[in-house]
């Protein structure tokens, strides 16, 4: 009897009683022992893709601390488990070697990136926006009226951020005196 193996496709399908290979013919040696990703993982987080406003949510599958697998989350009343090409990719961008792990940063004038400490990196953007504040803040218009506000900077908001994220970007930054806040989210 010849080897199984090595039947072809289409005899396989007419012999096995499954012609349309939805079952056993579409089944080989190696796909039955083959488990997925999903099957292993340690732990399953809920989130939401980072690419654009939709906020399609994700199934993201970790085992031993690395993201194995992400998929489109079913409950999502947004999405509805559907992912686009760049959403159902994410796990390449959070597994990619090229993807950047430390703070750059180019000074002025610089020709080349260096790397920074996250605490040195937090503490120059501190340093700054203080600065910034400072150097701009009107306290009164030309009336003598209270402003109390800064034009030196300004926060302009992701598609992605979320309404809890938004709120308390608004609350820093009108804390600080900015008057322009904006989020450029269309929905």
């Amino acid at each position: 009897m010849p080897d199984k193996r090595w039947q072809p496709a289409l005899l396989k399908q007419l012999t096995s009683g499954d012609a349309f290979a939805l079952g056993k013919a579409a089944k080989s040696r190696r796909s039955e022992e083959l488990t997925a990703r999903t099957a292993t993982a340690d732990r399953v987080v809920q989130s939401i893709c980072p690419y654009c406003a939709v906020g399609c949510g994700q199934k993201i599958y970790v085992k031993d601390e690395k993201v194995v697998q992400i998929e489109g989350d079913p409950d999502s009343p947004v999405s509805r488990g559907r992912l686009c090409p760049k959403g159902a990719a994410s796990e390449q961008l959070v597994n990619s070697p090229l993807r950047e792990m430390k703070v750059k940063y180019r000074p002025p004038y610089g020709t080349s990136w260096q790397e920074l400490d996250l605490d040195d990196a937090t503490e120059m953007i501190a340093d700054r926006v203080i600065e910034t504040r400072e150097k701009w803040w009107e306290a009164t218009d030309d009336q003598g009226r209270p402003l109390n506000r800064t034009r030196g900077f300004a926060f302009l908001g992701g598609a992605t951020l979320d309404t809890e994220e938004n709120y308390l970007i608004k609350k820093l930054f009108t804390a600080l005196g900015a008057i322009q806040i904006e989020n450029q989210a269309r929905i």
